[in-house]
């Protein structure tokens, strides 16, 4: 007797492992995801607790430094300028300081009211007072005095509280260093005064200690907007 075969068996699907070990996967894959994101950003957090303090000097620097334009332009062309504070100075007693940024470098033909007296910046005339060591017995005009701050000259001036000893000290160091000139000038507070761009200092007489650090600090110092200009060539005489 012949045996019918039996009827062919219908596997039974297995459970959807590949599914779970994909749901599994994803899960691994999410949780490791997870666990980067937390280290990134643990670790930018870290980093701006241990760097904290020098980025935030140097963003300071970053933005002061786009506080203003490069270079401002005059007529003729434009003159490259230097950021006022671009090299540290020794800290000196009394010395005022103003933004670099905000004193204005156009070349004007008319008076210019400045906001300080003597002026430590800002429009002035195209042509500057001469100031490799120049002594003058007569005031000068602000606006040629100003273009040689610009250069990088110290200005010293006393008004007529100033002993003529203490004059004739003040040009004898003038007429020894560069880039300086000294003049009379009545109007101002202080009877002696020494003015370099965007810097001012008052001292009691010509014996502080205090002259010859400001002169080192500022003649053709870090604070001057055209470094290498020259300090002759221009007005031998007030106009």
């Amino acid at each position: 007797m012949s045996l019918s075969p039996p009827p062919p068996q219908v596997p039974t699907p297995p459970a959807p492992l590949p599914q779970r070990r994909r749901t599994v996967g994803g899960r691994v894959l999410a949780i490791a995801a997870g666990v980067a994101v937390v280290a990134g950003l643990v670790g930018f957090g870290g980093s701006g607790v241990l760097e904290g303090p020098a980025s935030r000097a140097g963003l300071t620097a970053g933005a002061a430094g786009k506080t203003g334009p490069a270079e401002d332009a005059k007529p003729g062309g434009a003159e490259p300028s230097r950021a006022a504070g671009a090299s540290a100075v020794p800290a000196i007693r009394g010395v005022k300081s103003w933004d670099a940024t905000t004193l204005t470098r156009n070349h004007v033909t008319h008076e210019v009211h400045y906001p300080m007296t003597p002026p430590v910046g800002g429009d002035h005339n195209p042509t500057w007072m001469n100031c490799d060591g120049d002594v003058y017995k007569t005031p000068l005009a602000d606006v040629n005095a100003v273009h040689s701050l610009e250069h990088g000259a110290v200005w010293i001036t006393y008004n007529g509280s100033a002993s003529t000893d203490a004059v004739r000290k003040l040009a004898d160091r003038v007429g020894e260093t560069p880039f300086t000139l000294l003049s009379p000038y009545p109007g101002q507070s202080g009877a002696l005064m020494l003015s370099a761009w965007g810097k001012q200092l008052t001292v009691d007489g010509p014996d502080d200690a205090r002259v010859d650090q400001f002169l080192a600090a500022y003649v053709q110092g870090p604070q001057t907007p055209e470094p290498g200009a020259p300090c002759t060539g221009g007005l031998a005489a007030p106009r």
